[in-house]
């Protein structure tokens, strides 16, 4: 009767191959585990402050609508078309973006043009990513700068050189678990200076959704702390627009009579000469 595997010196002429395999199986393991371990650090590892600023300037890139904002509540939204996209990058490696709004059914005619700096925060600052926003030296000369061909774009170089004046830098953070955002921030307290319709400063806020929504809120206020510009109701709420949505952009109710809707935008932006 056999009574176990090995158990003289000579009584096994495969006791040394078992061995072996055994051994071998054990190293396989203990490389397996060691990989798992590093891959696992590797993955749980932090993200750097220069990742922080990537992935916010890779949500703020593209063609978005307000469209189902519009929709739900046409008295106090429009449908807006926000586009942005790469236009230099800084030595210090900060991204610059164009961006601009438009109507939707104008978008050859953008409102609102700036150039959007994105980098890391400060590191005595709590925050994760600082988003500036300038004005443009000459805008006219960056209508529509997404939708052309690169080789019809300024170049680089003239992009950083007609990064014009400050207008406002908005401080992000990352967003707790469990929430729909990634991002989100604002303005320090007491704004950045704004005089447009009566104001004495302004105040912005941003936030960057997991679905690639960008939600936006900007407000104008007097010396007493009046709002004299910008939407009351909460922020504008930008969405991609699926290719199929693109004809239902034409809907009767996306088209309110002209002189009205100009009126309604007298409030509600900051417009450029």
């Amino acid at each position: 009767m056999v009574t176990g595997l090995g158990s003289g010196s000579g009584s096994d002429p495969n006791s040394d191959s078992n061995g072996w395999v055994r051994a071998r199986g054990l190293a396989l393991k203990s490389l397996v585990f060691i990989g798992g371990v590093l891959l696992v650090k590797r993955l749980t590892k932090s993200t750097t402050r220069w990742d922080h600023a990537k992935i916010v300037a890779q949500s703020l890139t593209g063609e978005k609508f307000s469209k189902e904002q519009a929709s739900r509540d046409p008295d106090n939204y429009f449908n807006i078309r926000m586009l942005t996209c790469p236009a230099a990058e800084m030595v210090d490696g900060s991204k610059v973006l164009y961006f601009e709004q438009a109507f939707w059914r104008t978008p050859q005619k953008p409102f609102r043009q700036r150039f959007y700096m994105v980098k890391p925060c400060p590191k005595e600052l709590k925050c994760d990513v600082e988003v500036g926003s300038y004005a443009i030296r000459d805008a006219n000369e960056y209508k529509n700068f997404c939708d052309r061909s690169k080789d019809q774009r300024p170049l680089p170089e003239e992009v950083i050189g007609d990064i014009a004046e400050h207008l406002t830098t908005i401080h992000l953070k990352r967003c707790d678990r469990g929430k729909r955002c990634l991002y989100e921030g604002s303005t320090p307290p007491g704004g950045f200076p704004n005089s447009w319709n009566g104001a004495n400063y302004c105040t912005s806020e941003l936030a960057i959704l997991k679905n690639n929504e960008t939600h936006t809120w900007d407000r104008g206020y007097d010396d007493g702390g009046n709002q004299v510009w910008g939407v009351k109701e909460g922020p504008y709420e930008f969405k991609p627009a699926p290719a199929s949505s693109v004809s239902e952009l034409f809907s009767p109710l996306n088209l309110p009579p002209l002189q009205s809707m100009e009126k309604r935008i007298e409030g509600s932006f900051v417009l450029q000469e």
